[in-house]
């Protein structure tokens, strides 16, 4: 057994042995997929809560069926909350399910342990490879070896009250830092007077709004040092971004908490209370938005987050998923048949009219009737993700060092080379070896 999976059957143990081995089980068997012999068995399939309609995967489970008469498909829907040890679980399994859905942020974790996901470098093309989207498909690269083929990725971008940018003379949106920041001076002029007005809300650690003004002005977070990552927020690339995030948040003069990120509120009902001109957010916010003043839906658009070129917009994180296949999977003939239609066209063109963009398919054309999902739809061609780092989680799921750096910066608890250094050193005990 693996060492990964000999340090992960410790902790599963107690959980395998109450509920049983997740996944295919049973008698399943596979044909190689190179081979003629049909694929017989049960192909287990874990999707996320919220990934893809029930229109598309019952049509698809149908399709996979009649297209394999020997091959039952298996569908579960797994929730977000406790995914990370429910799949460490099954991995450790003897009986995994056969095709997975990960987190980008969470694909190197698992991809960095030998013996734990399948190899698909080599069926790549198979899975519309040419048709990848960037940003997603190097979340599910690790050490040149593909493990992860991108499922579907969102993006964030400026929203937008077109009445108020009208009723301030502003006639079309901001395409450059410096259009957007004489936007926002505009609209203190026409609402200002309002004590409750804010001409963008701004919270303190919307990190990942921080990442497309670090791209945009040729930083990273962290740069590959071999197989480990060395942080590099203390670069004059990455110190300027974080000094125009400072910019919009003391030109916009946000009442958005600095010590908290877009959640903390919800964004989206701040912006619904309708004293709020513009939010750094995804598309579906707004229905969240048009919960608290429905008119609020014929109202607003939006625009790229702006670069400091004019004309060019920012780099955007991609967040999203990947589909994998466990190594120790029963059934890998049938999963990898399994992802190549996921992949096809024909479901990649569903996700896109469901408001994401998809990950195997260029064809963006679902996105156009919305508004705002075809703003990010464009932006997500620019799109990128964070370090391909196994220990990646630790950031998100701790003190992530990137919000705390914010925090001291825009508080003036810290300068900014004293909050960049600091951040940078924390970020390198985390994932620099």
């Amino acid at each position: 057994m693996k060492r990964w999976l000999k340090l992960a059957a410790g902790a599963a143990a107690l959980t395998l042995a109450t509920a049983g081995c997740a996944g295919s089980g049973g008698s399943d068997t596979a044909a190689s997929s190179s081979g003629n012999a049909p694929l017989s068995g049960t192909v287990t399939v874990w999707l996320m809560t919220g990934s893809a309609p029930a229109t598309l995967t019952d049509a698809l489970n149908k399709e996979f069926e009649a297209a394999h008469p020997g091959v039952k498909v298996k569908y579960e829907v797994q929730q977000w909350d406790g995914i990370q040890q429910k799949l460490t679980t099954a991995l450790a399994s003897g009986a995994p399910p056969d095709v997975i859905e990960i987190g980008n942020t969470q694909t190197a974790a698992f991809a960095s342990q030998d013996g734990v996901l399948t190899d698909l470098t080599a069926e790549k093309d198979s899975f519309n490879g040419s048709q990848w989207l960037k940003g997603l498909a190097d979340s599910g690269t690790y050490d040149g070896k593909v493990y992860g083929v991108p499922f579907y990725a969102a993006n964030r971008e400026v929203i937008y009250r077109k009445d108020m940018f009208e009723q301030a003379g502003i006639a079309k949106p901001p395409a450059s830092n410096d259009e957007w920041i004489d936007a926002i001076g505009k609209l203190k002029t026409k609402f200002g007077s309002d004590p409750d007005f804010q001409a963008l809300y701004m919270p303190g650690q919307n990190w990942y709004a921080l990442l497309s003004f670090i791209w945009d002005n040729g930083g990273d977070i962290a740069k590959a040092d071999g197989k480990n990552y060395k942080a590099t927020l203390d670069t004059p690339e990455a110190k300027a971004g974080l000094e125009f995030y400072k910019k919009l948040v003391d030109t916009s003069g946000t009442k958005a908490p600095k010590d908290a990120d877009e959640a903390k509120p919800q964004q989206a009902t701040v912006y619904g209370a309708g004293k709020v001109a513009m939010m750094i957010g995804l598309p579906w916010e707004l229905a969240t938005a048009a919960k608290t003043d429905p008119s609020l839906t014929d109202k607003t658009a939006a625009f790229a987050i702006p670069g400091k070129t004019a004309g060019q917009s920012a780099p955007v994180f991609l967040g999203g998923s990947n589909l994998a296949i466990p190594a120790n999977s029963k059934n890998v003939a049938a999963a990898k048949e399994y992802v190549k239609l996921l992949s096809s066209p024909k479901y990649q063109s569903q996700l896109a009219a469901a408001g994401v963009v998809p990950g195997t398919s260029t064809d963006l054309t679902g996105l156009d009737k919305d508004p705002l999902g075809s703003v990010m739809a464009k932006a997500s061609a620019n799109g990128k993700a964070v370090p391909a780092s196994p220990k990646w989680g630790d950031v998100e799921s701790g003190q992530n060092p990137v919000k705390d750096m914010l925090t001291a910066y825009l508080t003036g608890k810290k300068t900014l080379d004293q909050a960049t250094a600091d951040a940078n050193a924390a970020l390198n005990k985390l994932i620099g070896g």
